[in-house]
C-alpha cells in the first residue's frame, strides 16, 4: 500500500467515532516521516477520494503545519527540501480546490506565511499577482482566496515598522492589478447583467476584492487608495445599491447570497474608513449614510439579511461616534425617525428569534449572554442606541420613554396577544439603563434618568414570581434583568430572589433552568466593590441550600443525555456547580465523597469525546475545589476516588484533559506531607520526552515534576533525567520561565552535596542562553534566580556558582545584565527578592567586596538607592483583578487553561519583609549597616563621591534618619 493510500485510509477512519483515536495516533506516528506533509496535500488534491477524507486531510494538514512547521524560535522543523516543496505545491493546489477545502488549506498558508513571508517566501507575491487573469474568473477567485488568507493576518496586529514594511512590499506589487481587476469585474458585471452563470463567478471575485480592500487598508490608508478613493469607493457605493433578481436563490430563499455578503463586506470597509480615515473620507460619508438608510429601511426581517443589517448599523454607530456627523441625528425629529424606522423594527422579536428560543435554546443563550450575537440585529441596534444615548442621553431617553409607554399600554390591553410588547419594553429599558458597557462583573453605573429599582419592583418581580405568564420569554427577561443589574440590588433583595431562581432548577424547561443557573452563578461572584477580593456571599449564606442546589445542578447535567457531546453541551450548569462548591467551601465536606463520585462519572463519560472545552474546564475546577477544601483525614480517600479515572485518561492519552489532571495531581502532592503511592507511580513516566511535546502540557507537567522534587526527591533514583528536563525547558524561549521554576526548586530544596557534581553544567547552560538567544524575560528570571541563591545560601555561594564557569565572569554578567535590568523588574515579589538579595550581597559577601567591590560596588549601590527614591518602586498595587472571570476558555489544544481552584500561590522566601514601607525601611537600614561597618576595604567617602548626585542626596537623608 502506498503512502497516499495508507494516509487516506487512516484519515477516512479518523472521521468515524469508534476508530478516531487510534487512527489519529497512527497519523501522528507518521508525522516525522520525510514527505508526510506532501502526502497529506496529495490526499487533499485527490478528487477520486471521498470529500470527508479530503476534508479530514485538510484539517490534519493545517494542524500539522501548526505543530511542525517552525519551533518557538521560528526555525523550520522540516527539512529545507520539504519546506520548499510544500510552498511550491500549496498555492496551485489551493487555487484548484472546492470552497470547504480551500478554507482549511488557506489557514495553513496563513500559518506558513506568518513565519516565512516575506523573507523566506520571496516569490509568493509575484506568483500570486502573475496568475491574475483578465478573463478567467475561476482562476482569479483561487488567487484572491490565497491572497486574502495571507493578508487578513494584518487585521489584528499591532502597528510596527516591520509590519508596515511587509504591507508596503505587498502594496507595491498588488495595488495596481487589484484596482484594475476591481474595475474590470465592475465592467463585466454590467456587461453580463442577464448571464447568471458568469454573474455568479464575477460576484465571487467581487466579494474577495472587497475583503482585500479591507486587508490593504486595515492598518493605515495607503497613498494609492487615497489617490484613487473616488474611483474605489465609487464602485463600492454602487454595489451597496446593486440588485439583480438572477442572483437570488429561488430554491432556497433563506440562503445568504453572495451579493448580501458583498454588501456586508463593503459596509465593513466603509465603517473602517469612517472610524480611521474620516479626514479623507469625510466628504463621501453622507452618500453612504443615505444608501445605508435605504438598505436598512428596505431590508426585510428574513434572517438572511441579519449580517448586512448588523454591519450597516455598525457603520451608523461609527458615524454617530463622530461629533461632526452626530448632528444629523441630534434633533427630536431625526431621532424619532431613527427610532421608528431603524431601531424599533430591528429590536422587535421576530418569528425566527422565537423559533431559535424554542428549537435551539443553548444557541439562544450563547447569543444572548455570551456575545456570540455580534452579527444579530438586536446586538447591532443596542450598540447604535448606546452610542446615541452617550451623545445625548436626555433626548434619547425622552424619545424612547414615549415609545415604551405605548408598548406597555399595548401589552396591558391584552397580555396574551401582545406579550412581545412587554419583551420590547424590558429590552429597551435595560439598554437605556446601562451606562457604559456590561462586563462580567455586571453593570457598574446606570442612567440617572431611569429608576432601575422601581422598574425591578413593578415590572420584573411579577414576571419572576407569578405562577403563570403569557410567554416563557418574559420569565427569561426577568431573570436576565437580575443577571444584568445584580450590582444594583442589595444582598437582602438577592437573598429573597435566590429561592425563586433555585426553584427554576427543578423545571423541565431547558432555557429556564439554564438562565437560572447562570444568574445564581453570577450572584455568587458579586464582590463588595469592583476592586475588592471579598465576596458578599459566604459559606454561611449557602450552608443550608448548597447541597440541594448541587443535587439539582448535577441532576440537570446528567439528564442531558448519556452521549459525551450531549452531556457536555451545557457548560453553564457545570460552571454554576463549580461556583456553588466554591462558595460553600468546607460547609458541605460531609458529602465530598458523593460529589466527587458524581464528578468522576461525568469525567468518564465526557472523556470518550471531549467536545466542549468550557464544560471540561469547570468539571476539573469543581474537582479542584473539593480537593482544596478537603481536610487531611479525607484527602487520601478523595485521591483514591479520582486516580483510576485519571490513570485511564493518561494511559489513553486524552490530550484535552492531561493538563488538568497534572495540575490537580500536583496540587494533591503539594498539599500532602508525602506522595501517595497511586501518584508516585507517575514519577518516571513524567520524564518521558513525549509528555513534554504538547505545548499545553508543559506548565502543568512542570508543576507536577516540581511537586515531586519539593516533596520527595527520592522518587527519582537519578537526578540526570530531571536536570535534562530543566535543560530542555531553559533552552526554549517559550518554556524558559518553567525551566527557571524547576531549577529554583531543584537548587533550593535538594541537598547541595547531591547537586555539586552538576553545578558547573547548570551555570554553563544558564550563561550560554545569555550569550546565544537571551530574551528580556530570560534576563529578569535569571536575576531573580541568582538573588534567590543569595537569600538561601549567601552571596559568596552565588558568585562562586557563576565564576565556576569561568573565573571572574561574574563581573561581566553583573555589569552587562544585572545592573541595567534591575529597574525593569516590575513584578512586586520579584522586585523584593532582587533588591533584598542585592542588599544581602553588599552587606554579607566578602567575595563581592574584596574581589569585585572596586568595580561593582558604586553602580550596585547607586541602583539600590534609586529604588528607594523612585515613586513607582516598592509600591503595592492592591487593585483586585478577577482572573477567573477574565479567563476565556474557548478551545482545546496548544493553549493552557489554568485551574483557579488549585492555583499555585507565589512563594515568598522573605515573608517577614512586606512590600510597602517595610521594604523601603529594610533597604535603608541595610545601606546604613553597610556604611557604618568597619570594613577596612571600604573607603566610604570615595564611594559616596562616585555616586550620582541624586543618590548622594538620598543617601544623606537615609543616614540622617
Amino acid at each position: 500500500m502506498s503512502d497516499i493510500e495508507t494516509v487516506a485510509r487512516l484519515l477516512s477512519e479518523s472521521v468515524i467515532a469508534s476508530t478516531a483515536k487510534t487512527s489519529e495516533r497512527s497519523l501522528k506516528e507518521l508525522e516525522n516521516q520525510n514527505g508526510f506533509g506532501l502526502t497529506l496535500l496529495h490526499v487533499v488534491a485527490s478528487s477520486n477520494l471521498a470529500i470527508s477524507t479530503r476534508l479530514a486531510g485538510a484539517l490534519f494538514f493545517k494542524n500539522f503545519i501548526r505543530r511542525k512547521w517552525v519551533d518557538e524560535n521560528g526555525n523550520h522543523l522540516l527539512s529545507n527540501d520539504q519546506v520548499e516543496l510544500i510552498k511550491k505545491e500549496i498555492i496551485p493546489l489551493m487555487i484548484s480546490l472546492p470552497n470547504n477545502l480551500q478554507v482549511q488549506i488557506g489557514e495553513a498558508i496563513s500559518l506558513i506565511a506568518d513565519s516565512d513571508f516575506p523573507q523566506r517566501w520571496p516569490d509568493l507575491l509575484q506568483d500570486l499577482s502573475g496568475k491574475l487573469s483578465p478573463d478567467d474568473m475561476v482562476l482569479n477567485k483561487g488567487v484572491l482566496t490565497v491572497a486574502h488568507s495571507i493578508f487578513k493576518r494584518w487585521r489584528p496586529l499591532f502597528r510596527s515598522d516591520e509590519l508596515f514594511l511587509e504591507i508596503k512590499m505587498v502594496l507595491d506589487v498588488f495595488t495596481v492589478p487589484f484596482l484594475n481587476l476591481l474595475k474590470l469585474v465592475d465592467e463585466q458585471i454590467d456587461a453580463n447583467v442577464n448571464n447568471v452563470s458568469q454573474l455568479d463567478k464575477l460576484m465571487d471575485v467581487l466579494l474577495l476584492l472587497t475583503k482585500l480592500y479591507y486587508d490593504f487598508n486595515c492598518q493605515d490608508i495607503p497613498e494609492f487608495f487615497e489617490d484613487n478613493i473616488t474611483e474605489g469607493m465609487g464602485i463600492l457605493h454602487k454595489y451597496l445599491s446593486y440588485n439583480n433578481r438572477l442572483l437570488e436563490d429561488p430554491e432556497d430563499p433563506d440562503h445568504v447570497t453572495t451579493l448580501i455578503k458583498i454588501k456586508s463586506s463593503i459596509q465593513e470597509v466603509v465603517q473602517l474608513y469612517t472610524t480611521r480615515y474620516e479626514d479623507v473620507f469625510g466628504p463621501m460619508i453622507d452618500s453612504f449614510i443615505e444608501i445605508t438608510w435605504q438598505l436598512l429601511t428596505s431590508a426585510s426581517e428574513e434572517p438572511k439579511y441579519d449580517i448586512l443589517v448588523s454591519k450597516s448599523l455598525a457603520f451608523l454607530t461609527a458615524v454617530s461616534r463622530n461629533p461632526r456627523h452626530f448632528t444629523i441625528f441630534n434633533t427630536e425629529d431625526a431621532m424619532n425617525r431613527v427610532t421608528e424606522q431603524i431601531i424599533l423594527p430591528n429590536v422587535t422579536l421576530r418569528e425566527a428569534d422565537i423559533e431559535l428560543f424554542e428549537d435551539d435554546p443553548i444557541e439562544y443563550i450563547r447569543r444572548d449572554l455570551e456575545g456570540s450575537d455580534d452579527d444579530t440585529r438586536r446586538k447591532a441596534c443596542t450598540d447604535f442606541l448606546k452610542e446615541l444615548k452617550e451623545n445625548n442621553c436626555t433626548l434619547v431617553t425622552k424619545i424612547f420613554l414615549n415609545h415604551m409607554k405605548y408598548f406597555f399600554e399595548k401589552y396591558q390591553s391584552n397580555p396574551v396577544e401582545f406579550w412581545k410588547f412587554k419583551d420590547l419594553y424590558v429590552y429597551l429599558f435595560t439598554t437605556l439603563a446601562i451606562n457604559g458597557s456590561l462586563s462580567n462583573n455586571g453593570v457598574s453605573s446606570t442612567n440617572p434618568l431611569l429608576d432601575v429599582l422601581d422598574f425591578f419592583k413593578n415590572q420584573i418581580l411579577p414576571d419572576l414570581t407569578s405562577s403563570s405568564i403569557p410567554h416563557l420569554i418574559l420569565r427569561i427577561d426577568a431573570i436576565k434583568f437580575i443577571y444584568i443589574f445584580r450590582n444594583q440590588l442589595n444582598k437582602n433583595q438577592l437573598i429573597e430572589l435566590m429561592p425563586f431562581l433555585a426553584g427554576f432548577l427543578q423545571s423541565n424547561e431547558y432555557i429556564l433552568y439554564t438562565y437560572a443557573a447562570v444568574t445564581i452563578e453570577r450572584i455568587l461572584t458579586i464582590r463588595e466593590s469592583l476592586t475588592s477580593s471579598k465576596l458578599i456571599f459566604t459559606k454561611e449564606d449557602v450552608a443550608g441550600s448548597a447541597e440541594v442546589l448541587l443535587k439539582n445542578l448535577f441532576g440537570l447535567i446528567m439528564k442531558q443525555g448519556s452521549t459525551p457531546e450531549k452531556l457536555a453541551e451545557n457548560e453553564f450548569l457545570m460552571k454554576a456547580s463549580f461556583r456553588v462548591l466554591q462558595t460553600a467551601e468546607s460547609s458541605i465536606i460531609s458529602i465530598y465523597p458523593e460529589l466527587m463520585n458524581q464528578l468522576i462519572s461525568i469525567v468518564t463519560i465526557v472523556s470518550k469525546n471531549p467536545s466542549n472545552p468550557r464544560f471540561s474546564h469547570y468539571i476539573f475546577e469543581s474537582i479542584g475545589v473539593i480537593l482544596n477544601y478537603a481536610t487531611s483525614d479525607i484527602l487520601p480517600n478523595l485521591i483514591d476516588l479520582i486516580m483510576p479515572s485519571f490513570l485511564r485518561i493518561l494511559s489513553e492519552d486524552i490530550q484535552e484533559f492531561i493538563p488538568y489532571i497534572f495540575q490537580i495531581l500536583a496540587f494533591c502532592v503539594e498539599k500532602g506531607s508525602s506522595i501517595p503511592d497511586s501518584i508516585k507511580q507517575l514519577a518516571q513516566p513524567l520524564l518521558a520526552p513525549s509528555v513534554w511535546e504538547l505545548k499545553g502540557n508543559v506548565p502543568a507537567v512542570t508543576r507536577m515534576l516540581r511537586a515531586f522534587v519539593k516533596t520527595d526527591i527520592s522518587v527519582f533514583s537519578d537526578l540526570i533525567p530531571v536536570l535534562g528536563v530543566f535543560q530542555r525547558l531553559i533552552a526554549s524561549k517559550a518554556y524558559e520561565v518553567y525551566g527557571f521554576e524547576l531549577l529554583e526548586d531543584i537548587m533550593l530544596t535538594i541537598d547541595l552535596d547531591k547537586l555539586r557534581p552538576y553545578m558547573k553544567q547548570i551555570a554553563t547552560l544558564l550563561l550560554q542562553r545569555l550569550k546565544t538567544s537571551k530574551t528580556e524575560r530570560y534576563v529578569k528570571r535569571l536575576i531573580v534566580f541568582l538573588n534567590l541563591l543569595t537569600l538561601k545560601y549567601g552571596g559568596d555561594f552565588m558568585i562562586q556558582f557563576i565564576d565556576e564557569v569561568q573565573d571572574s565572569v561574574f563581573q561581566q554578567i553583573w555589569t552587562t545584565f544585572v545592573i541595567p535590568t534591575i529597574p525593569t523588574v516590575a513584578n512586586l515579589l520579584d522586585r523584593k527578592i532582587t533588591i533584598v538579595g542585592i542588599c544581602k550581597l553588599i552587606c554579607e559577601s566578602p567575595i563581592f567586596i574584596n574581589k569585585y567591590g572596586a568595580n561593582l560596588l558604586v553602580p550596585t549601590l547607586d541602583i539600590i538607592i534609586k529604588n528607594i527614591i523612585s515613586d513607582n518602586l516598592g509600591h503595592l498595587n492592591t487593585e483586585y483583578i478577577d482572573l477567573d472571570n477574565m479567563e476565556e476558555i474557548s478551545t482545546f489544544g496548544s493553549s493552557f487553561s489554568k485551574l483557579a481552584s488549585v492555583s499555585e500561590k507565589p512563594r515568598d522566601p522573605i515573608p517577614e519583609i512586606d512590600l510597602t514601607q517595610g521594604f523601603k525601611n529594610y533597604i535603608a537600614n541595610n545601606i546604613k549597616k553597610f556604611f557604618n561597618s568597619n570594613n577596612s576595604n571600604i573607603d566610604t567617602n570615595t564611594i559616596i563621591s562616585q555616586l550620582s548626585t541624586e543618590s548622594q542626596s538620598a543617601l544623606n537623608q537615609i543616614m540622617s534618619s
